[in-house]
């Protein structure tokens, strides 16, 4: 037999060069050692996969020939000139208890094996969570007999390559060890998960926890996922870079290599002279490996390589937290760690069930977790053989760990129940949008998996749906009705609904279910009318005139406006209105303020360039506020306001003694001084909130210029110094006025 030590496309069959060996986990390839040995996954009380081909691996002497038996079955196998080995015992049935030997020079022995169904449970903190710290914990972990429940917690450890092994044993589920260990013992997610398959299905079930809270899905995603989704070419380059086996990373070490050579010859000629060596080449960062644990591959390589290919039946999944921001990018991401994850293991398109986030209160725009909630979704529709689960009804808007892990394992278990285990009777999902109608003044909704029929979770009226007019105004709050397998939604005060959303808010708790409990999740559906955000957003300006319009990409010197009105403006106006939006990662961050007017000038109401002859520090009254930026201060006739228009440079003494401001950091009480034509500052403050609102600043750099809404969270509050305009992929500044 010809011996394969692991999966053909892993990337560590092509790990030849000593120093990568030397960074594996204890500087030495297992070969070292001539002992017969098994990786960990591997043990006593361990669960193997029912009804598929059983891969058993390990290492002894270079050379040796290995037996291994396992009931009736027997197959030898040869270590390769590393001392690794690897077989293939056929299918097996359910049953046990069992015992697998390994014998050579040496044997190994796991006894009390069990033939059953095995699931890797993976994902961040909410994975990771321990029954101890779940709910009802004392009772939970007293009721924790189940002899034939099995758990493996592979240990916490990022790796800059793909490991070989892991440190973790597996344990017989009991009260003592399932609350061992980790954060409050074994994954609660995990356990309850386990336990319901295992109460069901009357088999072994065999659980490896391998997770590890506050972590991004790019860490535990391999090289293969990022290759097949083009929408991460990017990372899958970088990937590449700072791997030695590529010939990308051997390219770009050779060119550093002969930079470094020609700077040895130049160094040594100048020695010679007498002269100044020029400046060292730095190694490249694209070329280091992951050097912590949220890098792109590290805990693949650390928690995930060592097990495959260890017979599965399929994995279950929760993270996102960390990726909230990303959007619709999630999807992408989702694609790539389960589509490399399958092509590890080569058992096909294996089951892999995931928990969408739970509706908290992260801050910021309200909107941003109702679009990922969207990305997981539409993971689960793309990706075949996946599921997910919706928890909005078990959720904790106080706390981003809900402790109600027991309808979250039980759901996972029902998809499993269902689409693997054949119980078609199981109502796995909760209602589903399928279809929207319009009808008079009125949009009717269908779902699928309305299982027993749909219902309210409360017995209070639907909530959280919202609709838009097809030609005035934003999203508002409608009345929604069951009608049988639909829901019918309204409101009085739009005439014709063109568009509807559900649960679109970071804080949304829904009540639509279906009869067996399962929620509904966040939709959205309809064309939304293009619509300016400003008039969605901010309804007092619908009494203002616009004067200038500005895309703040096309910053430079002088200032050319989209829109400039200021010349025909022909009567006076008795305030001024601010509109910045800042996109950036599918997010649009924006914030409104308006204030009595400082001039009666509009000429110097935009941008204060030296052209303008504007500069204004002073106090303004009377600020409405309005944005959806975590920590700004809202609302309507605020004190405390102050702007910094010029076009100087300027420091950070608090010469204007403005309240709360500082004289050593750039904020809301600055002091210009020459030249004119300088860096220059269009500020707008609420120095009693002590903030700023938005700035504006050095906009003649264009792409370097500064630009930001509310306080810099590092260094200087009022962005200066930020030059960071580029960030933004998309922004927009608007002057408008109000003319009486």
């Amino acid at each position: 037999m010809n011996p394969i030590p692991i999966p053909s496309s892993s990337p560590l069959r092509a790990l030849t060069t000593a120093s990568l060996l030397l960074a594996m986990a204890g500087g030495v390839a297992p070969a070292a050692r001539a002992e017969v040995r098994l990786p960990h996954v591997f043990g006593d009380h361990m669960v193997l996969q029912q009804q598929q081909p059983i891969t058993v691996w390990g290492w002894a002497q270079p050379g040796e020939t290995v037996t291994v038996r396992f009931l009736d079955a027997s197959r030898q196998a040869a270590a390769n000139d590393r001392g690794e080995w690897r077989t293939v015992l056929g299918p097996v049935q359910a049953g046990g208890p069992h015992t697998l030997t390994v014998s050579g020079s040496s044997t190994v022995t796991c006894r009390d094996v069990w033939v059953g169904e095995v699931w890797l449970c993976s994902g961040q903190s909410n994975m990771e969570m321990g029954i101890a710290a779940c709910k009802d914990a004392p009772q939970e972990i007293a009721a924790a007999d189940y002899p034939r429940l099995r758990l493996l917690k592979v240990a916490k450890k990022w790796a800059p390559v793909p490991q070989h092994d892991f440190e973790g044993t597996w344990k017989v589920c009991s009260p003592k060890s399932v609350a061992e260990g980790g954060w409050g013992g074994f994954s609660a997610s995990a356990y309850y998960f386990g336990r319901e398959l295992h109460r069901e299905l009357g088999v072994a079930v065999g659980l490896i926890d391998s997770s590890w809270g506050g972590t991004v899905i790019q860490t535990w995603t391999p090289p293969e996922g990022f290759a097949a989704v083009p929408a991460l070419a990017m990372d899958y380059a970088r990937v590449q870079l700072a791997d030695p086996r590529t010939d990308a990373h051997q390219q770009r070490l050779q060119r550093t290599l002969d930079e470094t050579g020609q700077w040895l010859e130049a160094a040594r000629k100048a020695q010679a002279d007498r002269a100044l060596v020029p400046p060292m080449p730095t190694y490249p960062a694209e070329l280091l490996p992951p050097r912590d644990v949220q890098h792109a591959t590290a805990l693949y390589n650390g928690m995930i390589h060592p097990l495959c290919p260890f017979a599965l039946r399929g994995a279950i999944w929760y993270q996102g937290e960390s990726n909230l921001g990303e959007g619709p990018l999630y999807t992408e991401r989702m694609k790539a760690l389960v589509g490399g994850w399958r092509r590890l293991w080569g058992l096909g398109d294996f089951p892999f069930y995931f928990v969408q986030v739970a509706p908290y209160n992260y801050g910021g725009n309200p909107e941003t977790e109702a679009v990922f909630w969207e990305a997981q979704a539409a993971a689960a529709r793309f990706i075949p053989h996946t599921g997910m689960v919706v928890i909005n009804d078990i959720g904790n808007l106080r706390d981003i760990h809900p402790n109600n892990k027991q309808d979250v394992g039980k759901r996972l278990a029902l998809w499993a129940l269902a689409k693997d285990y054949a119980r078609s009777r199981v109502v796995y999902c909760g209602p589903t949008f399928k279809a929207m109608t319009l009808e008079d003044g009125r949009i009717r909704l269908a779902f699928d998996h309305v299982g027993g029929g749909l219902a309210s979770r409360d017995g209070k009226p639907l909530s959280w749906f919202e609709v838009i007019d097809a030609d005035e105004g934003g999203f508002v709050k409608a009345n929604a009705q069951i009608e049988g397998a639909t829901v019918t939604v309204w409101a009085p005060e739009v005439k014709r609904p063109v568009a509807v959303r559900f649960a679109w808010h970071m804080l949304a708790e829904p009540n639509l279910m279906n009869a067996e409990g399962l929620p509904a999740g966040a939709f959205r559906a309809g064309t939304v009318p293009k619509r300016d955000s400003l008039v969605i957003h901010v309804p007092e300006a619908k009494h203002y005139q616009l004067v200038y319009d500005l895309d703040l990409a096309k910053l430079g010197n002088p200032i050319a406006y989209t829109t400039d009105h200021h010349r025909t403006l022909a009567k006076r106006f008795d305030r001024i209105a601010y509109f910045l939006e800042l996109e950036r990662g599918g997010d649009t961050a924006f914030v409104y303020v308006s204030m009595d007017a400082f001039t009666d000038d509009p000429g110097k109401i935009g941008v204060p360039t030296a052209a303008s002859g504007a500069h204004f520090q002073c106090d303004v009254a009377n600020l409405n506020v309005h944005s959806n930026v975590k920590g700004i201060v809202t609302g309507t006739g605020l004190q405390g306001g102050n702007i910094e228009f010029w076009p100087n440079n300027y420091g950070a003494d608090n010469a204007a003694k403005v309240p709360n401001a500082s004289s050593r950091a750039y904020d809301f009480g600055d002091q210009p001084v020459q030249p004119t034509a300088g860096h220059g500052s269009m500020q707008v403050h609420n120095h009693h909130a002590k903030q700023t609102l938005f700035a504006l600043n050095n906009w003649q750099a264009g792409p370097k210029a500064d630009l930001g809404i509310g306080n810099q969270p590092a260094q200087q509050p009022d962005w200066t110094f930020a030059a960071n305009a580029a960030s933004y992929p998309a922004k927009r500044l608007r002057v408008l006025v109000r003319c009486p």
